[in-house]
């Protein structure tokens, strides 16, 4: 095959737009030895291209895909389709979080002569995401506090809405509760849940008997006309659970659970 001069400056073009990339770009081999690398992959590496070049691209990069089937690279050299997911690389003990988008290396017959790989740096992405989780877990552990009412007895007022993280979050922290204060009876308020379908139910079902389970006992108060009149018409049946209209009634049966009683002192 003659290699023209328009072929050669073709070739230098695309090799200067490449090390131009801000991300690192490569390209592997069937065997996953470094055929190129661009300025910002060297960069990545910390290491001359003389040093790694050839080198097997697991013992440059160090990723928690590398020679398993998580292997993107040998998905697309093997023949699938070309994607993009999350990994871990390790360079010089330093663990960097990556997204990496893989696609096959083909020749001008079109077969697959090895692999190319984008790199993407997410360490600041990933530094976000858990932040804003952290900031979502403080919100909900603030939306659903488990607040000592008497010896052995908490309560757990619900405001907003029941979805099945808030349900979780819910029973997470009535369970850690019920496990610190020894409490052998936990009123559930839903005064301040707008709504309750059978969803909503099922999530309530669900921690009664998961405090059950602890040996305490579950009083769900703040049961309106509308909520009772829904969950009968919903055909909800809530077992063995006691409830109550108002809090006051729930800390009464409370009382009665434990066997104490308020008397006026004189």
């Amino acid at each position: 095959m003659i290699t023209t001069d328009n072929d050669l400056v073709k070739s230098e073009l695309a090799l200067n737009i490449l090390d131009q990339i801000p991300t690192p770009v490569m390209a592997v081999n069937r065997d996953f030895q470094l055929l190129y690398i661009n300025n910002s992959g060297i960069k990545l590496v910390g290491k001359p291209w003389k040093e790694i070049r050839n080198r097997p691209c697991y013992d440059v990069f160090n990723s928690l895909h590398c020679r398993t089937p998580e292997c993107r690279m040998q998905n697309v050299i093997d023949g699938a389709e070309s994607c993009t997911i999350r990994n871990e690389i390790t360079i010089n003990e330093r663990t960097i979080p990556i997204e990496y988008t893989t696609a096959a290396l083909k020749d001008k017959e079109g077969n697959t002569i090895g692999g190319l790989e984008y790199i993407f740096d997410i360490t600041e992405r990933v530094r976000q995401e858990k932040k804003l989780k952290e900031q979502s877990r403080t919100i909900m552990e603030i939306s659903t506090p488990a607040i000592k009412l008497w010896d052995r007895i908490i309560i757990l007022p619900v405001v907003g809405v029941v979805d099945s993280l808030r349900a979780q979050q819910m029973m997470n922290t009535m369970l850690e509760k019920i496990k610190e204060t020894s409490a052998r009876v936990i009123i559930l308020d839903i005064q301040g849940v707008a709504a309750v379908d059978t969803a909503v139910a099922n999530h309530l079902i669900k921690i009664a008997k998961a405090t059950k389970l602890m040996g305490c006992r579950c009083i769900i108060s703040g049961i309106s006309p509308a909520v009772a009149e829904t969950i009968v018409q919903l055909g909800i049946d809530l077992g063995d659970i006691a409830t109550n209209s108002t809090l006051q009634d729930a800390l009464s049966d409370a009382f009665i659970i434990m066997k104490l009683m308020v008397t006026d002192k004189k």
